[in-house]
């Protein structure tokens, strides 16, 4: 290896003419006593005042060579000049360079280009680990715009839920008290109880034996259809039973309900089922509106435009339009040859699936049939309608893609191996289940099978997708938790049933109904309804690696006086983004 002496010319390096009478003649050790005296303290003029000027030229000399070292010769020759040091050196060097050290660089920056530096990170646990560096780290991260990066990076989108009763969705003179870094930390904590598990509540009480039939909810009730005769309804955060709507005479097959929002509280139900008759209830009060008949057989499936529209299929082969707010008929739409299995709505239009394996595209302000879809040889069991694309599933096992405009259909599906009778369409993103116990997730952009996942030992009978996860039920007694954009599965998300009815859930909730076995006789089924609560604030630690309450502990609690040093690892990983700059 070089030496310092070879990274230099002689006469760069060469003594002074007359030697030093003290600096070079004293040995190392003997040097500081000279060098250094208490009474100057830090000043570098002070302590230049022990040299003559040919020695202080010397040094000048010695330091415009090292500046023009490189980086690799720099560090050999602070090598050789550190061990040619004694205890006090060493110490005085680590006086001079402690403090250096713990210059905060983003407190010499504009907060401009600090809050830029803190918006690379987009970990929240290296964010909250940040805020403990100093009160001025934690000060900055005080700053809504690196919370608001933050959430638009973890696609935390604003939708129809509150913090501190803020409404998210209304303008900004609405939402004043609004904090982006207060809701990020929410978001954050349901997508870890979600990973991880909330608060389950499981409510036998007014749930017969019998089979569920439909299920919706939102942040207050949860309606349950059942072939008991009875509509069951619950409150959503104690899952008590607020009330039993009665009155149908057979099975209730189908139910939809609207309203709830706070700028329309009323909320409106209607179901149908094996008595013919379509029912509308006022479901706050509990009380009946209207019953509405001309079905002659089972209301298999019903969905609502909205509080004014009502569409039913039945057996019957046949689809009715109502009216709501009168309670009466608008129109009869004829056509099919055999039962209305499934109906979508989408603003002005229906379509519905029948058994004659035909789908049809309908006029709800006219009533007329503006096309025929042909093409499935099998019964249809599920439709999906977005307003351009019908997507139905059928016993022949295809999925098919029309066009709501033309009637043509765009492409033929292939790869589930019996029934297809879940169907849930997003965008572009379908997911179909199958009598194969099979989920597919479809890009429907390019028409390819995104994932092909072997979901459940049964009939897959029930599935949900948002942007994010996926949660499927089968007759094998299982709900599972998916990954919609990997396929990967996130957890078993209940304990194992007999069969799994029903599943419903929104960002922060979660309800499933299942007919679980009785402990005294297996065979014998008891219906269960499990409520699934995700936004319970601060997670608890059910996995060490993922801990909510350490990663915003420095967050949510003014910044400890007594904590002045700065985390060295933080330093070297934020330090790291800035040079990229």
């Amino acid at each position: 290896m070089s030496t310092f002496m070879d990274l230099c010319t002689p006469e760069d390096i060469s003594p002074p003419a007359t030697p030093p009478n003290t600096y070079f003649a004293r040995p190392a050790q003997r040097l500081r006593s000279s060098y250094i005296d208490p009474s100057f303290g830090d000043n570098p003029t002070q302590l230049a005042t022990v040299l003559d000027d040919q020695q202080l030229d010397y040094i000048r000399k010695v330091k415009t060579i090292f500046q023009q070292l490189t980086p690799e010769q720099k560090q050999f020759f602070l090598y050789e000049i550190i061990n040619c040091c004694d205890s006090q050196q060493l110490t005085f060097v680590s006086d001079i360079i402690a403090p250096k050290l713990k210059i905060d660089f983003l407190k010499e920056l504009p907060i401009e280009i600090s809050l830029h530096i803190l918006s690379f990170i987009d970990d929240p646990r290296t964010l909250g680990r940040a805020a403990s560096v100093s009160t001025f780290w934690n000060s900055l991260l005080k700053d809504e715009t690196t919370w608001k990066t933050l959430c638009l990076k973890h696609q935390y989108r604003r939708r129809n839920s509150s913090i501190s009763g803020v409404a998210l969705l209304g303008p900004p003179v609405r939402r004043l008290n609004f904090s982006y870094r207060e809701y990020f930390k929410r978001k954050y904590n349901i997508e870890a109880a979600w990973a991880q598990g909330g608060k389950v509540k499981t409510c036998f009480d007014s749930l017969d034996s019998g089979l569920v039939t439909s299920l919706q909810f939102d942040d207050e009730v949860i309606v349950v259809g059942c072939d008991n005769h009875k509509i069951e309804v619950f409150n959503t955060t104690t899952g008590k039973n607020i009330s039993t709507l009665e009155g149908h005479e057979g099975g209730v097959w189908a139910l939809q309900f609207k309203g709830g929002e706070k700028h329309d509280p009323e909320r409106l139900l209607v179901s149908g089922g094996c008595d013919r008759d379509v029912r509308v209830w006022d479901l706050n009060k509990g009380t009946l509106k209207h019953v509405l008949r001309g079905h002659t057989s089972t209301v298999r499936c019903l969905k609502m435009r909205d509080k004014r529209i009502a569409v039913t299929g039945s057996r019957d082969t046949t689809l009715r339009v109502w009216d709501l707010q009168r309670g009466t008929m608008r129109h009869v739409l004829l056509g099919h040859q055999a039962s209305v299995r499934c109906l979508d709505v989408h603003e002005n239009l229906v379509v519905s699936g029948s058994y004659d394996s035909t789908a049809r595209v309908w006029d709800i302000n006219t009533g007329r049939c503006l096309h025929v879809l042909t093409g499935h040889y099998s019964q249809i069991y599920a439709i999906a309608f977005d307003g351009s694309r019908v997507i139905t599933g059928s016993l022949d096992s295809n999925i098919r893609v029309w066009s709501a405009e033309t009637g043509q259909c765009l492409a033929t599906l292939h790869g589930h191996t019996s029934l297809v009778g879940q169907l849930q369409l997003s965008g572009s993103t379908l997911v179909s289940g199958g009598s194969d116990g099979c989920l597919r997730v479809w890009d429907l952009d390019n028409y390819e099978c995104v994932h092909q996942i072997s979901a459940h030992d049964n009939s897959v009978t029930c599935l949900q997708f948002d942007d994010k996860r996926m949660m499927s039920g089968g007759n094998d007694g299982r709900v599972k938790l998916w990954d919609v954009k990997t396929g990967r599965l996130i957890r078993y998300f209940t304990q194992p049933a007999k069969t799994i009815w029903k599943l419903q859930f929104t960002d922060t909730r979660a309800v499933v109904v299942m007919q679980r076995r009785r402990n005294s006789n297996p065979e014998e089924g008891r219906t269960a309804m499990e409520i699934h609560d995700f936004d319970i604030g601060d997670v608890p630690e059910l996995n060490p690696s993922i801990n909510c309450i350490e990663t915003f502990s420095f967050l949510l609690f003014p910044f400890s006086s007594s904590t002045h040093c700065m985390n060295v690892s933080m330093f070297h990983s934020v330090g790291h983004l800035s040079s990229g700059l």
